[in-house]
């Protein structure tokens, strides 16, 4: 089966290689003639455990290529999934105008029946608008070809993306004609095989079930975190009450861990959308809403408890275990630490960081950041990038953990104790032991406890 897969970001990329590796024959399409051509050479521009082998093995086999032209290769393919982003605009609605452009672009060069899928994050209603743009391209060069619209959101997990393809809890598809159930029955079909449960539905609640189900991960999260904030407060600890209220089977143990607050690409950004959705329509969703000020006032929660140490921050050396907004990704997109270095640069600290993978990307952001924000610039040079997780806490007045990755989680205290200025640990993860830490001699502050 030939499908074209046009994005070749997180989605994309992982989409379309994990299809190939199924057995269909992949193209790959950006307009970013850079990126295609590292792909091209197997230079991967993300970090996905397994993906880099994943990308060798397939195009060798001739099952995977990369393009820069929709066009060229557009009426050799049976489906073409959209997985262009989709950013938020400054109202918090999905921008769309990549989405458009794809639909405009097939309907500009479509000779033969297709399916176009939408796989990226949309808005209710978005098929509908890649049917009529589509279809008044054709109107414009005077043809009649048929095709059909579906959407086929994503449900990946940064750091297991290959796994939840390869092996997914559920797949939704949106459809609104058999035929077209028929094609994506068909690129499923490897699926079936193995019972995973392939869900079909129409189009407006496949669209839907997307924004549903981020926003019901993060209304756990922050639910969670403001449990927490009122456990410090009553003297409650929010492991005990996570256990407790976890093993009830109407609630179950996923997305109760309390924490310094939700980042990516995805949670931050789909709640918006969600909410702006919801004030187009005349409703307002008032829990949205509340789970999205929880979040953006627990990223501070390790920040004031640092002054609250510390007093006055300027000129302290503070120590950073983690910037990507979770393990296993260097994408930092709405992390918590990019919240923390902007409040400890500014407060004049000299901050020493130190992640597994996400090192280039943070220099990236920030130079962004100094590039658009001349008054942050300066802070810029207060920051330095460590070799491993012990340089970062060489003289610190304290560390501070912000992304749980498997390394940092017993790590040497009694090198850590010598090397630090003051014995302070904030960590933002609860992945610490209380009891080791006090016995190592350190003051230890997590969330919820």
């Amino acid at each position: 089966m030939n499908i074209a897969i046009v994005g070749t970001g997180y989605v994309g990329l992982v989409s379309g290689t994990c299809f190939a590796d199924t057995g269909a024959i992949v193209t790959c399409v950006d307009v970013d003639k850079d990126k295609i051509e590292r792909l091209q050479r197997g230079d991967i521009p993300i970090y996905e455990p397994g993906l880099d082998e994943l990308v060798v093995k397939n195009v060798k086999a001739g099952r995977l290529k990369f393009t820069t032209s929709l066009a060229e290769i557009l009426n050799e393919q049976e489906i073409v999934f959209s997985a262009v982003g989709t950013p938020p605009d400054e109202d918090g609605s999905a921008d769309l105008k990549y989405v458009l452009q794809v639909a405009r672009t097939i309907g500009q060069n479509l000779n033969k029946y297709i399916v176009v899928v939408t796989k990226s994050t949309v808005p209710v209603g978005t098929a509908a608008k890649v049917r009529s743009a589509i279809q008044e391209e054709l109107d414009n060069r005077g043809v009649d070809i048929k095709f059909d619209v579906a959407s086929n959101p994503e449900f990946l997990k940064e750091g297991n993306a290959i796994k939840d393809f390869m092996s997914p809890d559920r797949v939704v598809v949106g459809v609104e004609s058999d035929k077209a159930k028929q094609m994506l029955t068909r690129l499923y079909k490897p699926f079936l095989i193995n019972n995973f449960r392939v869900i079909f539905m129409d189009i407006p609640s496949a669209e839907m079930t997307k924004y549903a189900a981020n926003s019901m991960l993060a209304t756990r999260i922050s639910f969670m975190n403001d449990i927490a904030n009122l456990c410090e407060l009553v003297g409650a600890d929010v492991n005990m009450v996570r256990q407790g209220i976890g093993s009830d089977t109407r609630i179950g143990r996923k997305f109760l861990y309390a924490g310094c607050g939700y980042g990516g690409s995805c949670f931050p950004k789909d709640v918006k959308a969600l909410i702006k959705t919801a004030d187009n329509s005349g409703y307002s969703m008032e829990v949205l809403k509340a789970v999205e000020r929880v979040n953006e006032h627990q990223k501070t929660i390790l920040f004031e408890k640092l002054k609250s140490s510390l007093g006055n921050l300027e000129d302290s050396n503070i120590a950073i275990w983690g910037l990507s907004f979770k393990p296993e990704t260097d994408d930092m997109r709405e992390s918590t630490a990019l919240v923390m270095l902007s409040l400890l640069l500014k407060s004049g600290c000299h901050v020493r960081v130190y992640d597994p993978v996400a090192m280039d990307e943070c220099r990236r952001r920030l130079s962004v950041i100094a590039t658009d924000n001349t008054d942050f610039a300066h802070f810029v040079n207060n920051i330095e990038y460590c070799r491993d997780m012990y340089e970062a806490t060489l003289d610190a007045d304290a560390l501070l953990l912000l992304t749980e990755w498997k390394e940092f989680r017993l790590p040497s205290w009694d090198v850590i104790s010598r090397s630090m200025r003051n014995q302070l640990v904030l960590d933002g993860r609860n992945i610490f032991d209380s009891e080791e830490l006090a016995d190592a001699g350190f003051e230890y502050h997590c969330i919820g406890r």
